[in-house]
């Protein structure tokens, strides 16, 4: 709703009263909002405000004697707001708009662009967020998340544990499942940390512990956590820690990615997706042209099988 002085921004549930002569007025909750799919412009040296909740907007100048605001999005996860301190890096988009924390502001960050394109990059809604600087304390099972797991051990055959970070988050886990009666789902650890990367060791023998275990290498968000030059050491050390305990590895993140969007590959991702031999599962991108890259995976694969 916009009039001459302020905008008003409505999300569902955002409660809407009548006012009238009446003695209680008329009020109503906003459902079924049409989804618009929205996007940030953001250029190097802009400033953007991480806040805990709420709706994001683009940047609003000074007005009516309102400071102006700079471009602000909210973070699903609010506790890493907390953790995060002034000088930490920040990575947007699996690492294509990257960013320095300037300042704490009431429970909001204020981070600085450093990294985008000199025409400027778009940040669409529901992307990811990494904070390699910071120690996340967070438990890898929310309180939503054990909620999920009730329904979740009814109906799938084994559960992917995200950001799993030490020996703990999988022992968790394997207790949550035995007190759900379901200690016979198999566990795929999602390696996409650096701290997870430090601590795989000791996280396989935790999950080995268990009927069946497995794990996958997320390596779009490796890649922004540990650094893309790291990046081909840190997939082969994961790769050989797993051979060596006999546990399977899924090779995900970004496989084909250009032949599944465009029809076309790149040389190099053709090269990439050859190293994915090595693994046990090979996990593709959603894409158009998904069945040609199938194809292509299954042609790379089978050639290295001879």
């Amino acid at each position: 709703i916009r009039d001459r002085v302020n905008t008003v921004y409505i999300t569902e549930q955002s409660v809407l009263r009548l006012k009238s002569k009446r003695a209680k007025p008329l009020e109503s909750a906003v459902a079924d909002l049409p989804i618009a799919q929205g996007f940030l412009h953001l250029q190097r040296g802009d400033s953007l405000l991480l806040a805990p909740e709420g709706v994001g907007h683009d940047a609003l100048p000074a007005r009516h004697g309102a400071r102006a605001q700079p471009a602000t999005i909210a973070c699903t996860l609010p506790e890493a707001l907390q953790q995060a301190r002034k000088g930490h890096r920040i990575w947007f988009d699996d690492g294509r708009i990257g960013g320095v924390v300037r300042q704490r502001r009431r429970g909001c960050l204020v981070v600085e662009i450093t990294q985008a394109r000199l025409a400027g990059e778009k940040l669409a809604a529901d992307k990811g967020i990494n904070l390699p600087d910071t120690p996340m304390k967070t438990p890898a099972l929310t309180a939503k998340d054990l909620q999920d797991l009730q329904v979740a051990v009814k109906l799938a055959d084994l559960i992917g544990l995200s950001f799993c970070q030490s020996a703990q988050d999988v022992k968790t886990l394997q207790n949550e499942l035995t007190r759900l009666g379901a200690r016979q789902l198999g566990i795929v650890l999602k390696v996409e940390t650096q701290r997870a990367f430090q601590h795989l060791p000791e996280m396989l023998l935790a999950a080995m512990a268990g009927p069946v275990a497995g794990v996958m290498i997320a390596r779009g968000d490796l890649a922004v956590e540990c650094g893309y030059e790291r990046m081909a050491e840190v997939q082969e050390e994961i790769l050989w820690a797993c051979e060596a305990a006999h546990v399977p590895v899924i090779w995900a993140t970004q496989v084909l990615e250009t032949l599944a969007k465009t029809g076309l590959p790149s040389r190099a991702e053709i090269t990439d997706a050859a190293m994915g031999e090595r693994a046990e599962c090979v996990m593709l991108n959603k894409g158009p042209h998904i069945v040609d890259a199938i194809g292509t995976l299954d042609d790379i694969l089978t050639r290295g099988c001879v």
